[in-house]
């Protein structure tokens, strides 16, 4: 055994003691984080034991969901030290249509900025029950962008299962994914398609470089939203793959929305180690 084989066994022994965002990753290597809409009723009564137990089960990366709109620039920059402390990041937050609203777009960007993330996703648009209306859903999208792009932050916009329905001959998510430019991410639900009939890998695709975010949720026919992910319908190698060579994939975000509410941390852990099973 030469010098240079110890330096580096004993480097990497090191490094598993550091907090994560400071350990070596391997090269090319797509971080996994969780939708904190997962663990909602545990978020709720204590944020920081919370986030402390999905950083301790192993996720790299939080996203927040609405709730976070309402905090204060300040509760932003205890979030911010919280995560850093950890050595995990929010890269992305997901909010209701109000935050991309020209007059609660600026309040959105300053707690964004504050706590790191480079994302603001719109979740839901509302009922729409027109192409035109959704034509005027991607107008909103494209002049967000437009505003982030000089900060270095994107926008986006995250799938449920109505976007695949038809209205007036055409789906809304091929509406907003031609009318809005490759700055707006298409931040892909991949359970939400499986059930709407969508083929997730089909859809990643045909929209290169613009799945730079992903909701890994599952569905089967018979659990619906029950199922864990790793454990429904969802054929996640051929995701994986389409995502990470055609999609322009940034980081993944597990979610898990169904099942007991006094479970929803044990869930979180099963699917990370799901995750740990399928990706190694």
């Amino acid at each position: 055994m030469d010098a240079t084989t110890l330096s580096r066994r004993t480097f990497l022994a090191l490094a598993g003691t550091l907090p994560l965002a400071m350990r070596p990753r391997a090269a090319g290597k797509v971080p996994v984080g969780i939708e904190l809409y997962s663990v909602r009723d545990f978020l709720a009564k204590d944020l920081e034991g919370t986030v402390r137990a999905v950083a301790k089960i192993g996720y790299e990366v939080v996203e927040f969901y609405s709730p976070y709109y309402d905090w204060t620039p300040g509760k932003a920059s205890e979030v911010r030290k919280l995560l850093d402390d950890l050595g995990i990041r929010c890269l992305s937050t997901h909010n209701g249509s109000n935050a991309l609203a020209p007059e609660g777009l600026q309040k959105a960007i300053e707690l964004n900025q504050v706590i790191g993330s480079k994302s603001i996703v719109m979740a839901s648009a509302g009922e729409v029950p027109t192409a035109d209306g959704w034509k005027a859903v991607a107008d909103r999208l494209n002049a967000a962008a437009e505003k982030l792009k000089p900060l270095g932050m994107t926008t986006g916009f995250h799938n449920h299962a109505a976007e695949w329905k038809s209205v007036d001959g055409k789906r809304p998510m091929d509406i907003l994914a031609s009318s809005t430019t490759k700055d707006v991410v298409l931040q892909l639900d991949v359970g939400t398609a499986l059930e709407a009939g969508t083929d997730p890998v089909a859809w990643i695709n045909s929209n290169p470089g613009r799945i730079k975010s992903m909701h890994c949720k599952d569905w089967s026919p018979n659990g619906g939203y029950a199922v864990v992910f790793g454990e429904g319908a969802a054929p996640w190698p051929k995701i994986f793959e389409a995502a990470e060579s055609v999609g322009g994939i940034e980081h993944y975000l597990i979610e898990q929305e169904a099942g007991p509410a006094d479970q929803q941390l044990q869930r979180a852990e099963k699917c990370f180690a799901n995750w740990k099973r399928l990706r190694g």
